[in-house]
C-alpha cells in the first residue's frame, strides 16, 4: 500500500542552512531516503519551496480564484513530502521515524486512497 509521509515544520526550528547543525541534518535526511530505496519502499520525496512561493487556485461561480501564499495562520507548515510503499501502517510510522524533521516538527502519515480501474 502507498503511504505518503508529510513533513511539517514551523519556520526557523530547523538548523539554519549554513551552520554546523545543517550537516547531520541533511546526513538524517540522506539516511532515511538510502533506507527507504534500499527496501524497495521509495516511490517519490522532495522538499518543497517556502510557502511564500505558493499559489492556491480555487473555483467559485466557474472563475478561477488565485492566492498567493502564506495561506493561514498556522506554526508548522509543509516543507516536503516522501512518497512510500510499505506493506503496512507500522512500517509506514517506522519509516516517517527516519526522518529528522519529526524531532522538532510533525511528519503525517496517510495512506493513498486507490481506485480501481
Amino acid at each position: 500500500m502507498k503511504y505518503l509521509a508529510l513533513i511539517y515544520s514551523a519556520p526557523g526550528t530547523a538548523p539554519e542552512y549554513g551552520s554546523d547543525a545543517w550537516g547531520p541534518f541533511m546526513a538524517g535526511y540522506e539516511t532515511a531516503t538510502k533506507t527507504y530505496l534500499a527496501d524497495g519502499a521509495h516511490i517519490a520525496g522532495e522538499a518543497l519551496q517556502p510557502v511564500e512561493t505558493a499559489t492556491c487556485v480555487r473555483i467559485r461561480n466557474g472563475k478561477a480564484e488565485l492566492t498567493d501564499g502564506p495561506f493561514a495562520e498556522t506554526k508548522e507548515q509543509l516543507g516536503g513530502f516522501y512518497l512510500l510503499d510499505c506493506a503496512d501502517l507500522d512500517q509506514a510510522i517506522r519509516y516517517a521515524k527516519l526522518i529528522p524533521t519529526a524531532e522538532h516538527g510533525t511528519v503525517e502519515v496517510r495512506p493513498v486512497m486507490e481506485f480501481d480501474g
